[in-house]
């Protein structure tokens, strides 16, 4: 093997090293990310707004949160997502009435994406305590 060739099969493993490492971990940090990352914020951020949603909200509120979320459904980066998004929103209603609705209502759409990639489902009598209160051991205080 020449020294060319050994340099140019040295170049190949290490893309394929570096290759093999962004699958694992996602891009680098200032890289747009990728839709793991988008999914795992975008998540975080919609549970958050539960979490902090009025427990008794007005009318209004009630009409803003669902405006929301049939605009973040409309406007979401990863097209197919977001169509899969807004037809659970038409089978499944954004329910707003209350926060304890709104949660479980939150908790139920990402289980139905959970299901779809195969990963576990989250018990949806635990989102106030996931997003909300903290686990009960007070591992988040």
């Amino acid at each position: 093997m020449t020294a060319q060739s050994k340099k140019f099969a040295k170049s190949k493993t290490s893309a394929a090293d570096t290759a093999a490492l962004q699958a694992a971990t996602g891009p680098p940090p200032n890289c747009p990310p990728d839709v793991e990352q988008l999914g795992r914020a975008s998540w975080t951020l919609l549970h958050s707004i539960t979490a902090t949603y009025p427990e008794t909200p007005t009318p209004n509120e009630q009409n803003d949160v669902k405006q929301f979320m049939r605009l973040f459904g409309k406007l979401y980066p990863c097209w197919v997502c977001a169509e899969d998004f807004q037809s659970y929103m038409e089978r499944n209603k954004v329910r707003a009435e209350t926060r304890d609705r709104f949660g479980r209502w939150m908790c139920e759409a990402h289980n139905e994406v959970n299901r779809k990639l195969g990963k576990n489902e989250f018990d949806c009598n635990k989102w106030e305590e996931r997003w909300r209160t903290g686990w009960k051991d007070g591992s988040c205080d």
